[in-house]
């Protein structure tokens, strides 16, 4: 079924032993990493997570159905996770709702599947399935989910904290959770036990996310200013700003200048894409010279890896923060190579 923004939390909350798939779609990646995540405290606290390579399910259709029929070791409550869930997957998400039973629930997180794909439609049709698209959140938006997320801790916004929080955040829900996280945990709020949470308090945890170090970051790696990355880096290290945000931030900026760039290649010139899209006044020398260093078929590569460098950094095994720091490095060369 295709479910609204209010039924896919509440079944998330309350998971139906009878729903086998949530297939959570869209481009707000951050957004259904945090939907996942009320999933697995659903579960409870014992609960097996089984992550699974979307190339697994190309090469292994039926272990999709395999790891949700499946007993877990410790007798508990099993999460079969897919990051990166595209196309391929159809067959194995067919078996899957359609094999004798199931157990236990299936989360698959698809940032680039489309409502039209088949995937979504076969989610969408089966009862055993909800399907939710994911968008990132704009202006208004923001603010109004910060004071919906604060009021599942516990929290009453008040004054400008809705809108510093969103502010802060830059329309990425994780960051926005984890801030309201702490603001409770310094509040002692709960659900049972709410708060009133003000600008003071704001400050006292230093909520306020500055985005400088990160925009100075993200603008030396479109301008390809390979020896002032290091700088940059470390400044966010300094900053407490983890690879996670980055990554996020820059994918979206990639997502951003992937559109302009279309209508450029459509035959608008650049001034003309920016006037159209409105682009901030002090983000237009920035972007010009992006428009004029970055191809769409660059842009759709290096989306890509950003995403897969993302997913890389919550693995348990990765190599850590060192594999943001890499990628930006990466990204930064090519278009080094790219100028002129």
């Amino acid at each position: 079924m295709k479910a609204s923004a209010a039924q896919i939390r509440s079944a998330l909350d309350a998971p139906n032993p009878a729903t086998r798939l949530y297939l959570l779609h869209g481009p707000d990646e951050a957004g259904a990493e945090e939907l996942a995540a009320r999933l697995a405290r659903a579960l409870g606290p014992e609960l097996e997570k089984i992550d699974i390579e979307p190339k697994a399910l190309r090469e292994s259709p039926g272990r999709l159905a395999d790891e949700a029929a499946s007993m877990s070791l410790f007798g508990g409550a099993r999460l079969i996770r897919v990051r990166g869930v595209d196309e391929s997957a159809a067959e194995a998400v067919s078996l899957l709702l359609n094999a004798e039973r199931g157990g236990n629930p299936v989360v698959a997180i698809g940032p680039g599947l489309k409502a039209s794909g088949k995937l979504v439609k076969l989610a969408i049709a089966a009862p055993s399935a909800m399907s939710f698209a994911c968008y990132l959140p704009e202006g208004i938006e923001v603010s109004r989910l910060a004071t919906m997320i604060a009021r599942e801790h516990g929290l009453r916004l008040s004054g400008d904290v809705p809108q510093r929080l969103a502010t802060g955040c830059g329309g990425d829900r994780a960051i926005l959770t984890r801030e309201i996280e702490k603001l409770a945990l310094y509040l002692d709020a709960a659900p049972e036990r709410p708060r009133d949470a003000d600008g003071r308090a704001l400050d006292a945890i230093g909520a306020d996310l500055s985005d400088a170090e990160t925009s100075d970051a993200i603008e030396a790696v479109l301008d390809g200013r390979v020896a002032d990355i290091g700088e940059a880096l470390a400044r966010l290290d300094e900053a407490g700003i983890g690879g996670i945000p980055l990554l996020r931030q820059l994918a979206r900026r990639l997502v951003t200048l992937a559109e302009l760039r279309a209508d450029v290649d459509k035959g608008l010139s650049i001034d003309e894409t920016i006037e159209k899209h409105r682009i901030f006044f002090r983000e237009k020398p920035a972007t010009t010279r992006a428009l004029r260093r970055w191809n769409a078929s660059n842009l759709a590569r290096a989306i890509e890896r950003v995403r897969e460098a993302e997913r890389g950094l919550m693995r348990s095994a990765s190599a850590g923060e060192v594999t943001a720091d890499a990628e930006c490095v990466a990204i930064a060369r090519a278009a080094a190579r790219a100028r002129g």
